[in-house]
């Protein structure tokens, strides 16, 4: 697991630097320091900041009867108040998976919250959103449930070829009715799957010129190597597109690659 800062030179919102500097050191106690172990896959992530606070958030939990939930999103805006917001998300969303082993009941719920906050303030109700996207895994048939609010499309690369798990829902936090919908996808032995956040996409090189879908596509069928390999070509694929561009937004992505063998019982 590898988190990077990528300073950007814009000014966090708060006057206080010793403040910024510690809720920048809680944020990093909430993200996951290690990937999980275990005989059917291997994972690995990679965060990089654009500022000392972030709005990605990103979690590997392993439930009780062995499924793996995957959690990656980002919450709206930049600086302290995304901070908060994403250390809510994160944390409610921490506990209800472990409450309710169902994506769809998490993300509900989660809205519900989000849209509860976002009613006592006019000026502030727009902050309490975010994309994110949340799969179970069982790893005992490889299949995943999984809801994306508004995330970019996971990507699963098959044997060269590349299938797309676009989003199913709105974000979360903007309507109060909100429908999210679940859907499910089944892996297969070597299979490699790839979320990421926005930042990844819309980095850009001084012409102004995203990194974009296309180039992130044709990276993730080009580049080879374990999964930690791949991660340390593909972000540095993104910063030599910069060309010494700062980064104006996270990026954060976590790989899995499927391990054609199941061991039972270690985990």
């Amino acid at each position: 697991m590898v988190s990077e800062l990528g300073y950007s030179g814009g000014a966090p919102n708060t006057s206080d630097p010793l403040e910024v500097k510690l809720a920048g050191e809680v944020q990093k106690l909430l993200l996951p320091k290690d990937s999980p172990l275990c005989s059917w896959c291997c994972m690995a992530a990679r965060s990089r900041m654009a500022n000392v606070l972030g709005g990605d958030f990103y979690d590997f939990i392993e439930l009780d009867d062995g499924c793996q939930v995957l959690l990656v999103g980002d919450v709206t805006g930049h600086g302290l108040h995304a901070s908060v917001v994403m250390a809510l998300v994160y944390g409610f969303v921490h506990r209800a998976v472990r409450d309710v082993c169902d994506p769809h009941e998490v993300v509900s719920a989660l809205n519900r919250c989000l849209r509860t906050f976002a009613q006592r303030s006019e000026k502030l109700d727009h902050f309490f959103s975010a994309t994110l996207f949340l799969g179970i895994i069982d790893p005992q048939n490889k299949s995943m449930t999984y809801v994306n609010a508004g995330h970019p499309a996971g990507l699963v690369k098959r044997n060269g070829e590349l299938l797309r798990l676009p989003a199913t829902s709105h974000p979360v936090g903007y309507f109060e009715q909100a429908e999210f919908r679940v859907d499910s996808f089944q892996f297969a032995d070597n299979d490699r799957l790839l979320l990421y956040t926005d930042g990844v996409i819309d980095s850009s090189n001084p012409q102004g010129e995203m990194f974009g879908t296309e180039r992130l596509e044709e990276a993730v069928r080009r580049l080879e190597g374990d999964h930690m390999a791949f991660l340390d070509s593909l972000f540095a694929e993104v910063r030599h597109y910069l060309k010494g561009q700062p980064l104006f937004d996270d990026c954060t992505a976590i790989v899995i690659d499927f391990h054609d063998v199941f061991i039972q019982g270690e985990r």
